[in-house]
């Protein structure tokens, strides 16, 4: 059977593979799309398995909201060349629109969700094949609030999505918020949130400084203490300074905005940032 040039467009299309490829695989398969799909697939696969050694490094983070659910993915692949290839960031992004409108509760559950060619996870194969380079979904959260936001970096490398306790949030204050967290990196929205683990160490670190310095053994817990408040101020987001004022802290800022304002969760996915 002939192969044509529209068939040849019509299966790159589908599969995003080179067009050298497809004319090959299409041919092997006697014209089949289902037979040249698989042929792909399991070159795929083939390119997967030599460079399963390889570093991911680079990627794509994209993050988006629809109603009280928002979701952050990040697809990882060797080199920054094909991070900002258009198909890659298309890829990206209809990974993330399938997390958004079947919401799974883990990126293993993200990997198997079925679309119309395939699940994620044979996309993700499929695009090893056509460029040759290890590729992986490295990050998925997710939050769920009665209101939330997402907030992209330039150069979609670093990506938040934050929820609030109430409906009706400005969104200009929401995408504040959602900026701090890219830029000052909080490990969660109050102390409480912190482990124990973390605080311990924490603790630990202050003592051991004070004691170096040659502080009476009755004072280091009182000032291992203090350590710890200023390390809460620095590293909870609603104990920050507000970024664009330093007067002010977010849940300051927040209170401006509405007394009753405040952050439920959030989620912070970085690439070399």
């Amino acid at each position: 059977m002939a192969v044509t040039m529209a068939d040849i467009q019509h299966l790159r299309k589908m599969t995003g593979a080179g067009m050298m490829d497809c004319k090959n695989a299409l041919n092997e398969a006697n014209g089949d799309f289902d037979g040249a799909m698989e042929i792909i697939r399991k070159k795929g696969q083939a390119v997967a398995a030599k460079r399963e050694d390889r570093e991911a490094s680079e990627g794509c983070v994209l993050a988006k909201t629809e109603g009280d659910f928002a979701a952050v993915v990040a697809l990882q692949c060797e080199t920054d060349f094909v991070a900002k290839n258009e198909e890659f960031i298309a890829l990206t992004q209809q990974i993330l629109d399938a997390a958004i409108a079947h919401k799974p509760e883990s990126l293993e559950q993200l990997l198997a969700v079925e679309l119309s060619n395939g699940t994620v996870s044979q996309l993700i194969t499929d695009k090893i094949g056509a460029t040759g380079e290890k590729m992986e979904l490295g990050f998925y959260e997710y939050i769920t609030a009665p209101y939330v936001t997402s907030y992209i970096h330039m150069g979609n490398k670093l990506a938040t999505i934050v929820g609030f306790n109430k409906a009706d949030v400005d969104e200009h204050v929401a995408k504040d918020v959602a900026m701090q967290v890219a830029a000052m990196n909080p490990i969660s929205v109050t102390p409480e949130g912190i482990p124990a683990e973390v605080k311990e160490k924490e603790l630990g670190i202050a003592r051991d400084k004070a004691r170096e310095a040659g502080k009476p053994e009755n004072l280091l817990d009182r000032i291992a203490e203090g350590a710890l408040q200023k390390f809460y101020k620095e590293s909870t987001l609603l104990q920050q300074e507000y970024v664009k004022d330093s007067k002010k802290t977010i849940e300051q800022f927040l209170k401006e905005s509405d007394k009753e304002l405040s952050v439920t969760t959030f989620k912070r996915v970085s690439l070399n940032v």
